[in-house]
């Protein structure tokens, strides 16, 4: 059987073996969708890379597939990263070798690829040192999410996790406070000390940030609010907690 051949020009890979073949190259996936129920020999081969190589992947229905592609997929269809992923501990020993205090800016299950563009155009801005985000649950980083970012994730490191929690412990290890943004908190971003070496966490528009983060923070900030509305686009938000965060840094 032949397999459908690479779309490069949208960041589509098609069937199984051209994705087999790019997660053995090196290739950034983004996402990986499996037909559910799939069980073919080659499909087997696939799914011990996958494994091998923690490449997030998600069960579909077929007509989900079908959807996407009119080609033979084989069941498997995967869209590939925008950026190259980095490492996040590189990224901390960069900044100290630069002499620079540390700004890493984690989205917990923010899913929305226009919001994580706008606020990846944002922390482009503010000088934000990396964007850390988790293997599943978060928006793709694909060339919707590049070109919403107006190019911003091409110069901005995002980092890919497995485990946020590791993250986390790890970060505040290397001598970051971590600051979650969140309503169920008294203090006021503008009453927080955010101008040492510093993560921002930002969560869910829906959820906010997931309670097993929360309990990790150093400490915890919102926004002030004067309307009927209860929240702010999460995007927005960032930008405001951001350039509170230059405010305190310049002076």
């Amino acid at each position: 059987m032949n397999n459908s051949k690479t779309n490069t020009g949208t960041g589509l890979l098609i069937g199984t073996r051209p994705v087999l073949e790019a997660l053995e190259s090196g290739k950034e996936i983004d996402k990986i969708m499996i037909q559910k129920g799939l069980k073919s020999p080659t499909f087997q081969e696939l799914w011990h890379v996958i494994k091998k190589y923690d490449a997030p992947f998600q069960y579909v229905p077929i007509e989900k597939l079908n959807r996407i592609t009119r080609k033979n997929h084989q069941g498997v269809i995967a869209f590939t990263a925008a950026v190259e992923f980095q490492n996040i501990e590189e990224v901390i020993a960069r900044c100290y070798e630069n002499g620079e205090d540390p700004l890493i800016l984690l989205l917990d299950r923010v899913t929305d690829v226009r919001n994580f563009g706008a606020i990846s155009r944002t922390a482009e801005c503010t000088g934000v040192h990396g964007i850390v985000i988790p293997t599943r649950n978060s928006a793709p980083v694909n060339f919707d999410a590049l070109k919403t970012s107006a190019g911003a994730l091409s110069h901005i490191p995002v980092c890919r996790e497995m485990n946020l929690k590791d993250t986390i412990k790890f970060l505040k290890e290397s001598g970051l406070k971590v600051v979650g943004c969140t309503e169920k908190t008294e203090t006021l971003l503008y009453d927080a000390d955010l101008s040492g070496p510093t993560c921002i966490i930002m969560g869910s528009e829906e959820d906010g940030i997931s309670p097993e983060y929360l309990k990790l923070c150093d400490a915890t900030v919102k926004l002030p609010m004067f309307g009927k509305i209860g929240s702010l686009n999460v995007s927005v938000a960032t930008g405001a907690l951001l350039y509170e965060v230059i405010r305190q840094r310049r002076s």
